[in-house]
C-alpha cells in the first residue's frame, strides 16, 4: 500500500502529474484544491496568501482522507502544495504533527508513510504556466508567495525531487521508478 503527494508550488503540475500517475497506476487520486473552504478560495481570488490558521484544518482534513485509504489498503495520490515542513507533518500525523517536537502518545495513530514527490522547476516556467490558467482560483500573482512559504523537503522526510522540465510521460515514469523500484521507504 503506497500513499504519494504530489507536491509544489501552484503552477508546478501537481493536478496533471498526480491524476496522470494514478490513471496509470489505477490507484485512487485526489486534488486538495477540491477540500479548500469556500472562504480559502475566496481570499485566493482576491489574491490574499493563505496563512497557517487557514491551512491547518484543510490539511487535517486531507490526512484524514489518506488515512482512510490506508487503513482500507488502498494505494492513493494526493496532489496538494505541501509547501511547509509543518504542513507534511499534518499531512503525516494529523493536527499532533503542528507540534513537531511532541512525541507520539501510546494507543494514537502511527505516522502515515507518505511519499513526498516535490515537483521542482525555473520560476519563469510556472510563471508562464499560471499566466496561461484558465478558471482556478489562484490567481498568478500569489506564486511569489508560495515561493516565499515555500521550505523544500529534506532529510529525514521521505522525498524525491523531480524537475518540471522534464515532459509528462519522463516525470511519471520517474515516480513509477521510484515506487517500484525502492528508491523510496514505503514499507
Amino acid at each position: 500500500m503506497v500513499l504519494v503527494v504530489v507536491m509544489g508550488v501552484s503552477g508546478s503540475g501537481k493536478t496533471t502529474v498526480g491524476s496522470r500517475l494514478a490513471a496509470k497506476l489505477g490507484w485512487k487520486f485526489y486534488d486538495a484544491d477540491d477540500y479548500h473552504s469556500p472562504e480559502n478560495k475566496k481570499k485566493m481570488a482576491e489574491g490574499i496568501p493563505l496563512n497557517d490558521e487557514d491551512r491547518i484544518p484543510w490539511l487535517c482534513a486531507l490526512h484524514d482522507i489518506l488515512r482512510r485509504e490506508d487503513s482500507s489498503r488502498q494505494d492513493a495520490i494526493l496532489a496538494c502544495s505541501a509547501l511547509k515542513k509543518m504542513y507534511r507533518r499534518v499531512l503525516v500525523s494529523g493536527a499532533s504533527g503542528i507540534e513537531s517536537n511532541q512525541p507520539e502518545q501510546p494507543g494514537e495513530n502511527a505516522a502515515l508513510k507518505i511519499l513526498f514527490v516535490h515537483l521542482d522547476g525555473p520560476i519563469d516556467i510556472i510563471a508562464g504556466r499560471l499566466e496561461k490558467r484558465r478558471g482556478h482560483f489562484m490567481p498568478p500573482e500569489l506564486l511569489k508567495s508560495q515561493l516565499d512559504t515555500l521550505e523544500p523537503p529534506s532529510a529525514p522526510e521521505n522525498f524525491i525531487t523531480v524537475s518540471l522540465e522534464k515532459s509528462l510521460p519522463e516525470i511519471v515514469l520517474e515516480i513509477e521508478n521510484a515506487i517500484f523500484q525502492g528508491e523510496v521507504l514505503l514499507d
